[in-house]
């Protein structure tokens, strides 16, 4: 019983401190609104008094528990914060003029925080410049991790915290600085420089500031979310789409490369680096594929081919989810091509979703060695990732990471059709939603429209989806067997 309520006082603690941070941050949009005039400025005052309130009161109740977070704990933590602020955040689009139901609201919020970029929103160019500096907020907090960002703010979790941040992170080797708030500390000043860089890039090219700043925050935490309709298509610019390349790849990288350029030598042979190489082959040669495509088949220039494959295809193996081509309409190759680039995915540490390069590369070596093993049964193979071995339980890990995530998106899929959806829009929108992309390839969901069509129990489904890809399945599903609450 004391572990039970340790693990939950510790869950509260957290989970109120974050709100009281969410109620903090509310504050942003509500002075953008109150200083255009915008009558939304009441919705964040409202939602900002009631989270405070919340959160105050739970941290208040818990302040005498033990703030210990165990690896067992730190599950519930990462899963609950996301919820929670999910939820909360959620209020200012509900009781904004834009007059989403609850659900439309829940679905914009954790698309936002997980970084897809799926909307249901109509009307983006009219809307109020708070609500649309609310979503790319989401997004911006959402792309560096609200769990990561407690690592560094609050001091109380420092007891444990390694294993707090390993539940929301791919990382696939040891602590790459020696202490987990320096993690923290330097991934987000890699996150916030690159920010700063991209808004700067966006405005230099033709932005306005507003634009600039709202589309770099969602650029770089790899999430999509625009302040118009039509995505970056509305400005129908190269410098502007050359930016966006080059943020999303970004994006893509692991952060916390970044500071290890500048402050550690011996970079080749640190783990998170020997993504980028595949990664960067990927993308050069989907890109090739695709220009290739519609060049032959749809009569595009080649440069214009070029063009929309170039941006399109980084969007989506980013999983950043902004357009300027609706890509669903290139045909049947380039939307299979499009669905693996889904799976695809970034690099892990970074802000992107999908299944993550390295598990690629280390799948890829298995089927090696076991080929290879056919051929010279008494041969004795080692996996190796880089020059590094890497463990059984390791290869066992990723490949149980594939079988899951396969399996949920069959059964997500399917429940997603029971709601009446049509199999590739039903499909795509699932898929998109675990890889945290942003567009699906259907009739619904597609690049030219937004998911308002969906019923809300498909909403609520995708809803799922993006939390179990956000979090990479394992974090939500450990809390779904018997064991995990046991003493």
């Amino acid at each position: 019983m004391r572990a039970h309520a340790s693990r939950f006082g510790v869950v509260l603690f957290v989970d109120g401190l974050l709100l009281m941070i969410l109620a903090v941050v509310m504050l942003v949009p509500l002075l953008v609104d109150l200083m255009s005039r915008a009558r939304d400025w009441q919705a964040f005052g409202w939602s900002a008094a009631l989270a405070f309130g919340v959160g105050a009161a739970l941290v208040l109740a818990t302040r005498s528990d033990s703030h210990k977070v165990t690896r067992r704990s730190g599950y519930l933590v990462t899963v609950s914060a996301w919820l929670v602020v999910t939820a909360f955040g959620a209020l200012p689009l509900y009781l904004s003029t834009l007059h989403l139901s609850y659900t439309d609201a829940f679905f914009e919020t954790m698309s936002g925080l997980t970084t897809t970029g799926s909307t249901v929103i109509v009307g983006l160019d009219q809307a109020p410049p708070g609500l649309l500096l609310w979503r790319s907020l989401l997004q911006w907090f959402g792309g560096v991790g609200i769990v990561v960002m407690a690592l560094a703010m609050l001091p109380v979790l420092r007891t444990g915290g390694m294993q707090l941040f390993l539940t929301e992170s791919s990382d696939i080797s040891g602590k790459p600085f020696s202490r987990t708030r320096q993690i923290a500390s330097l991934t987000i000043l890699a996150y916030v420089t690159l920010s700063v860089a991209c808004a700067i890039g966006y405005w230099l090219a033709g932005m306005n500031v507003f634009d600039a700043i709202n589309h770099a925050m969602t650029t770089l935490a790899t999430g999509g979310y625009s302040t118009k309709d039509a995505s970056l298509a509305y400005y129908n610019s190269v410098p502007i789409e050359l930016v966006g390349i080059l943020f999303m790849v970004a994006g893509a990288l692991p952060l916390i490369w970044y500071p290890r350029v500048i402050l550690q030598p011996g970079l080749r042979q640190r783990p998170e680096g020997r993504q980028i190489p595949a990664f960067l082959v990927v993308w050069v040669i989907a890109i090739a594929l695709a220009t290739l495509w519609n060049f032959q088949t749809d009569g595009m220039s080649f440069l214009h081919a070029l063009r929309v494959s170039s941006f399109n295809v980084t969007s989506v193996l980013t999983d950043t989810g902004f357009v300027t081509s609706d890509f669903a309409s290139w045909g049947s190759f380039a939307i299979g091509l499009f669905f693996v680039l889904y799976l695809i995915g970034g690099c892990a540490g970074s802000t992107a979703g999908g299944i993550k390069t390295f598990r690629w590369q280390l799948i890829r070596s298995g089927i090696t060695q076991h080929l290879k093993q056919m051929v010279q049964p008494q041969r004795a193979l080692t996996i190796r990732y880089g020059p590094e071995a890497v463990s059984e339980e390791a290869v066992h890990a990723v490949r149980n990471f594939f079988v899951l995530y396969l399996l949920t998106l069959l059964v997500l899929s399917l429940m997603v059709m029971a709601t009446g959806i049509d199999f590739l829009s039903s499909t795509s929108a699932v898929a998109q939603a675990m890889a945290n992309a942003g567009p699906g390839l259907g009739q619904l969901g597609g690049p030219a429209g937004n998911f308002a069509g969906f019923p809300s129990s498909a909403k609520w489904i995708i809803c799922a989806a993006m939390l179990l890809g956000r979090l990479e399945l394992s974090t939500v599903y450990v809390l779904l067997i018997p064991d995990y609450w046991l003493p």
